[in-house]
């Protein structure tokens, strides 16, 4: 009897570490959000492969991104780094049996890792600007950047294919600066956004897409509301989100709905950065004017609405008794 108890307590704890093991592959992944941690070992996988295949000899850090490594497998240090975040965010919504196809087009749309994007021959009109979060690029890189937001950085930005390959060194384009952003921000206000009406509770939220840019489109977005909204200097300002490179969200305030807008903004914003290519910001921010002041705030780990005086203004003239949601 004392061995065949002996047995099953054997089996109980084989068993137990079998479920522990597998409850600990389908864990969120800490950094290649959404993915669990099975299908973020099973992207860098198929990562180091494909870049081997065109020539590279890289390595995951554990940190979000593939970084070269010499013939005894240790980082060199001064190479380039290849992330993996957004490739990440994009395999999360396919199919498994499209992964290896999808890893395969976002190695192939890269220029050598080994050397700088290429300069288009006609910056007037194919130069952009681009919003990007400041945390999902190399701190080095983003020195000297300037910032549209806190940990918002605006970047020269040209087509390379179907992906966007981003200027940090200014002087590669062979125009200053101020030059650059001209040329920017004037492509940027060419765009034409895919424009769609959100409902929430009786408040309404346009959805801007239709472009890699369009967030960017912020940069420019007195022509945003005149273009597409067909509003003009809104008395009472907006309030926007930027979660992803090809999102903006606007809800143009008007009435008591601004709570309900802002309820929707907040978790849309929150969970479209956390889990779409190309993120830009998890904020919600009330513009007027050319004002834009950053309504939430997560430096605490939890959310919390900074007090915006022209927000609360904005409430109190429009019959709204506060401005939580």
């Amino acid at each position: 009897m004392s061995a065949g108890k002996a047995k099953d307590s054997r089996q109980s704890r084989h068993g137990s570490h079998r479920r522990r093991k597998e409850t600990d592959t389908l864990q969120p992944h800490q950094v290649l959000t959404p993915l669990t941690a099975s299908q973020a070992e099973r992207l860098v996988r198929m990562s180091e492969e494909a870049v081997a295949k065109r020539g590279f000899t890289m390595r995951y850090d554990g940190a979000g991104a593939l970084v070269p490594v010499g013939s005894d497998g240790a980082p060199v240090g001064d190479g380039p780094s290849a992330g993996l975040m957004n490739l990440a965010r994009t395999v999360a919504d396919l199919p498994r049996q499209q992964w290896r196809s999808a890893v395969a087009a976002h190695f192939d749309q890269m220029t050598s890792l080994n050397e700088p994007p290429p300069i288009p021959d006609d910056l007037e009109n194919e130069l952009y600007l681009r919003l990007v979060c400041a945390a999902t690029i190399d701190p080095e890189m983003g020195k000297g950047v300037p910032e549209f937001a806190p940990g918002v950085l605006t970047v020269p930005a040209t087509y390379v294919g179907r992906g966007v390959a981003m200027h940090f060194n200014i002087d590669s384009l062979g125009v200053p600066r101020e030059e650059a952003t001209r040329m920017g921000l004037a492509n940027l206000r060419g765009i034409r956004d895919e424009v769609e009406t959100v409902r929430f509770e009786g408040a309404e939220i346009t959805l801007l897409t239709g472009s890699m840019f369009t967030a960017s489109r912020a940069l420019v977005f007195d022509t945003v509301l005149r273009e597409s909204l067909q509003v003009e200097n809104p008395p009472f300002g907006c309030l926007v989100a930027m979660p992803a490179r090809d999102m903006l969200f606007v809800h143009v305030l008007r009435d008591q709905t601004m709570l309900k807008a802002l309820q929707l903004l907040i978790t849309t914003a929150n969970r479209m950065f956390s889990t779409r290519p190309g993120s830009v910001s998890p904020h919600v921010y009330y513009v007027t004017g050319h004002e834009w002041h950053q309504v939430t705030d997560y430096s605490t780990g939890e959310l919390r609405l900074r007090a915006i005086g022209e927000l609360e203004d904005a409430a109190q003239r429009l019959g709204v008794s506060e401005t939580a949601a």
